[in-house]
C-alpha cells in the first residue's frame, strides 16, 4: 500500500500522509455507498485496501457540523465526501485529481469492469471521475 499511496501523492502533488488519509476516506465512502458485491471485490483486490479503510474508517477527523451530521445520517453522497476532504485541507483540483488517480489505481488492481460497476452504483460519482 505504501507504493500506491506514494504514487498517488506524487501524481496529485500532496504529501504522503494526506494522500493516505484521503485514499482511506474515498475507499471508505465507496464501501458505504456503492454496490456491496462490486466494492468488496474492488477493495479486496487493492493491496492493503481493506486495512486502509479500517484505519481511516472512511471518515474525516474534522468535517465540522455538516460532516458530522452527514456521517450520522449514513453518508451524504459525493458532496459530503468532498466536504470531508476539504476539511482535511484539499482543494477542489486536488480532490478531482485524487478521485481520478484512485479510480485508475483501482482499475489496475480490480479490473475495469468491477470498478465501472462500483462507479455506476454511486449516484453522481461518474461526473467526478
Amino acid at each position: 500500500m505504501n507504493d500506491i499511496v506514494t504514487q498517488i501523492a506524487d501524481k496529485v502533488g500532496i504529501d504522503k500522509e494526506l494522500a493516505e488519509t484521503a485514499l482511506g476516506m474515498m475507499l471508505g465512502f465507496l464501501q458505504r455507498e456503492a454496490d456491496d458485491g462490486a466494492v468488496a471485490r474492488m477493495i479486496e483486490a487493492i493491496p492493503g485496501g481493506a486495512e486502509l479503510v479500517a484505519q481511516h474508517n472512511g471518515e474525516s477527523k474534522g468535517g465540522g457540523l455538516l460532516g458530522g451530521l452527514m456521517g450520522a445520517m449514513g453518508g451524504g453522497g459525493v458532496m459530503a465526501l468532498g466536504q470531508q476532504l476539504m476539511s482535511e485541507g484539499l482543494g477542489m483540483g486536488e480532490i478531482t485529481s485524487l478521485a481520478r488517480e484512485t479510480i485508475a489505481m483501482a482499475k489496475q488492481y480490480a479490473g475495469e469492469e468491477v470498478v465501472d460497476e462500483v462507479v455506476a452504483s454511486v449516484p453522481g460519482l461518474s461526473q467526478f471521475v
